[in-house]
């Protein structure tokens, strides 16, 4: 298909939406509600400069107020979005109160966290990063039974919300532990593996739920939230197995404002990629949803089982391989039941010229961001270490998945690349984005080492 015919198409799927009284994905002009939004945040800003100014150096200052004009402008893009900032916003803040001892939110005492009620069982960074999890994978059975109930369906939706927002607050509220523990020994929880999974679960679910509205369909939402929970059990694994949910002090390496943009724009492109693996799933499942024969679906099914054993195949301690060979197993059974399932699933997906849209803007805006925490990891190296490359392995493994979506883009951009291709790229770029996201960390040491697990 053209580009001229998505256009059209998607040109025709606003209008119908608009002629519906349905607003989404129209962004219109700014409303009063957006002022307002504005307003909320500046004030939250101008809080924050004049409480916690010793707290934060010149760049993480100029970071805060950038934040603002960004944040107005995605929720303008947006508008559920302003309702999360603000929602986990006033939580995270309550929880931070609930930590003082005399009502001040510029003091704490994390002994809290086991005596008052709320934060053992809700607030405190754990405890509602445990709720993300739970709240996910209840999501994400909702979607599957989502297929023969609608009710189940909108259900999935509303809990991934729920999970979005537990992780948020969970994270918010784990910025301010880390300065309770001690002077100097707080920093923004993008540092280690355990803080980048969250982060990463939470970007994709964003992703998805923004595409679920834009293209009012959630009937793959059961797709994505699967490779969703395939990191909430590696981040449950590595909070119980390696205690590895406790606020640690950074290593020198990490000690910089680098890190605060570098991070976040990384997972921003490992999250979209992620999705956009997804889709790509669906689509080939929604393409021989009425083939009888398993002969073309062959190659679906050995990719899944890779991406399934991937987990299994890194894992070289004895504790790892137990955990993942389990994971391995159920997650085999449920790649062969969507197979088996093909021909109802693919009835209520959205259509080919949908999900191939979707798939190639999750790779686009992940490409673009990947190519960004590139950039920034190039300046941060050299900040750092005085060179901007030194074919590190992580660095060399990122430069692959660059290079790998750069030439997915490239061959639909130059020379029309649509569909299966696509598809099949996709889903198996998603091998070598968790390589790098994760094997690397495991099999490869390096100057990244203080990532390992």
């Amino acid at each position: 298909m053209s580009e001229s015919a998505m256009l059209s198409q998607s040109q025709q799927w606003q209008a119908s939406m608009a002629a519906s009284g349905d607003s989404r994905g129209v962004r219109g002009r700014p409303q009063l509600s957006d002022y307002l939004y504005f307003i909320v945040l500046s004030l939250g800003v101008a809080y924050c400069l004049t409480a916690y100014t010793d707290f934060m150096d010149g760049y993480e200052k100029v970071i805060l107020c950038g934040a603002v004009p960004l944040l107005v402008w995605m929720g303008w893009l947006w508008r559920p979005l302003r309702t999360l900032t603000v929602l986990s916003g006033l939580t995270a803040i309550l929880a931070i109160w609930l930590y003082s001892n005399d009502g001040s939110l510029l003091s704490g005492d994390l002994t809290r966290a086991d005596s008052v009620f709320l934060l053992r069982y809700l607030f405190s960074s754990q405890s509602a990063i445990l709720w993300m999890c739970a709240l996910f994978m209840i999501a994400m059975v909702c979607y599957w039974i989502g297929y023969v109930s609608k009710t189940a369906a909108w259900l999935g939706t509303a809990l991934t919300w729920g999970g979005v927002y537990a992780g948020t607050v969970g994270m918010f509220v784990r910025w301010r532990e880390g300065h309770l523990l001690g002077p100097g020994l707080g920093h923004i929880p993008v540092s280690n593996l355990y803080e980048v999974f969250v982060m990463f679960a939470l970007i994709t679910a964003l992703f998805y739920l923004y595409y679920e509205r834009r293209y009012a369909t959630r009937s793959l939402g059961g797709f994505v939230l699967m490779v969703i929970n395939a990191s909430v059990i590696f981040l449950l694994w590595y909070s119980f197995a390696r205690d590895a949910h406790q606020i640690q002090p950074l290593v020198p390496a990490l000690k910089s404002w680098w890190m605060k943009i570098h991070v976040p724009a990384n997972f921003i492109g490992y999250g979209t990629f992620a999705l956009a693996a997804m889709v790509g799933f669906a689509y080939l499942i929604k393409e021989n949803g009425q083939t009888r024969s398993w002969s073309k679906l062959w190659p679906v099914f050995v990719l899944g089982m890779l991406l399934c054993a991937e987990p299994m195949i890194f894992g070289s301690r004895s504790e790892f391989s137990v955990t993942w060979m389990l994971f391995f197993g159920i997650s085999a059974l449920i790649v062969g039941a969507i197979l088996a399932l093909r021909g109802p699933i693919s009835r209520q997906l959205p259509d080919l010229e949908v999900l191939d849209d979707i798939m190639y803007r999750a790779i686009a805006i992940g490409f673009a961001f990947f190519t960004i925490a590139t950039i920034l990891g190039a300046l941060w190296a050299a900040d750092a270490w005085g060179t901007y490359w030194q074919w590190d392995p992580k660095e060399t493994w990122a430069l692959i998945v660059w290079l790998n979506y750069a030439a997915w883009l490239h061959m639909r951009l130059m020379k029309g690349m649509r569909g299966t291709i696509g598809a099949y790229w996709a889903l198996g770029g998603l091998l070598i984005t968790s390589f790098a996201f994760l094997g690397v960390n495991m099999f490869l040491s390096g100057l990244h080492s203080y990532g390992e697990l």
